[in-house]
């Protein structure tokens, strides 16, 4: 089940005089996160690295910003998949001290600058949801209003022209329970018109 998270996370690591500030926060995509990457070198503007992974789904990226391919970016969007977080951003601004780390003390770096902002994070549990529509004589329009009640689904829209449509949406998880009942109580009157599925 993915999680994505109730607010942005923080946690600062100082290994041989570098510094590795961390932030692990929502975010929706790609374009989004280049600009939170901009932002923060605007406000870290002495930082050697702005290294960063997002998490979400077919806009997922990571880069290394100048470090050795490898060692920050991907390892960052592993912590990030280990924790089967989704709409979720981590990005590590370094400071570098001086001391060369080398390729492993990179990727410990980063990778644990990471996890320990997500130690005590607040996770959301992401519920995929499903619209319905469907269309069905007047007469049955109470049934489906509490069918769908029941169901705890949100009647989204109404229309009422030669037949009744309703839209609804509800939890994936919860939809083949309520388009049985409906589909048996309509005795096929009830005629469905098209199904989305989204993302909380």
């Amino acid at each position: 089940m993915p999680f994505s998270l109730a607010e942005p996370a923080h946690f600062e690591l100082v290994i041989k005089k570098s510094r590795f500030i961390a932030c692990v926060e929502p975010m929706a995509g790609r374009e989004q996160a280049l600009a939170r990457v901009a932002q923060l070198k605007a406000v870290h503007p002495d930082a050697t690295h702005v290294c960063w992974a997002l998490l979400a789904g077919g806009q997922s990226a990571a880069h290394d910003d100048g470090e050795p391919g490898g060692t920050a970016g991907r390892p960052m969007l592993e912590v990030l998949r280990h924790q089967d977080l989704q709409g979720v951003m981590a990005s590590v601004v370094r400071y570098f001290g001086g001391v060369k780390l080398g390729a492993g003390g990179l990727l410990r770096a980063y990778t644990d600058a990471v996890a320990q902002a997500l130690l005590n994070v607040s996770k959301i549990e992401l519920i995929h949801k499903v619209q319905l529509s469907c269309s069905v004589p007047y007469a049955m329009e109470g049934m489906v209003r509490r069918e769908a009640e029941l169901a705890h689904a949100q009647l989204l829209e109404v229309s009422h022209g030669s037949v009744v449509t309703l839209t609804l949406e509800l939890p994936q998880s919860a939809s083949p329970a309520l388009i049985a009942r409906l589909n048996e109580a309509g005795m096929g009157r009830l005629a469905w018109i098209e199904r989305h599925a989204m993302d909380n």
